[in-house]
């Protein structure tokens, strides 16, 4: 007798699975080419799946990209933001998210660097649910550079700063550092971490 039950999640964890996989690579050529250079017909073709699978795993373009920026997010987190989050909050923790973050950066996990300064200017002016996800991304990475910038105030640097806008001056500068490294501007990234190192002493 066939278990349904155990079919049905079975189909289930492989459906997520591809999902998964397909948003990651997604991820990787919107990092090049833009979220609006992403199709399901170029997905399906790169990884070798059939147009009308990968179209019933995510409905439509505009679930592709949200998917994309999600993925891209979920591989931030994993490589800068959790293991920034072992260190005592305040600035042994603020400076471990900003060095990871320039790790992140300067030896790219996505082919076209930092998925976000890559999509933030691609969709800063469109509205819809891809840009509430972009959106919605910066503003939770800037709150927690804030938080982590007041906790550091707390134990007596960067004095005198308003938190906001000192996290708003420290992703301005690491945003430029990827631009500048895709360009292969090597020597952005010491004097933006100069810089850095002066705005949270």
């Amino acid at each position: 007798m066939v278990d349904t039950a155990q079919t049905s999640d079975q189909r289930l964890i492989k459906g997520a699975l591809a999902r998964a996989s397909i948003a990651r690579h997604a991820a990787d050529v919107a990092s090049v080419e833009g979220l609006t250079g992403l199709s399901i017909g170029r997905l399906a073709t790169d990884l070798g799946l059939s147009k009308s699978g990968v179209a019933t795993l995510f409905g439509s373009k505009e679930n592709l990209q949200v998917a994309a920026v999600q993925s891209a997010r979920e591989v931030f987190i994993e490589h800068v933001v959790r293991p920034s989050l072992k260190e005592p909050g305040g600035l042994p923790r603020l400076r471990a998210l900003i060095d990871r973050w320039f790790d992140f950066i300067s030896a790219p996990v996505f082919p076209g660097g930092c998925f976000r300064v890559a999509t933030v200017s691609e969709y800063d002016s469109r509205p819809g649910p891809v840009r509430d996800a972009i959106a919605a991304d910066q503003r939770d990475w800037r709150e927690l550079l804030t938080r982590e910038i007041r906790r550091a105030q707390d134990q007596g640097a960067a004095q005198g700063r308003d938190a906001a806008a000192l996290a708003f001056e420290i992703e301005a500068l690491v945003s430029a550092v990827n631009t500048a490294l895709q360009m292969g501007e090597s020597e952005a990234a010491p004097i933006a971490r100069g810089i850095i190192d002066g705005l949270i002493a």
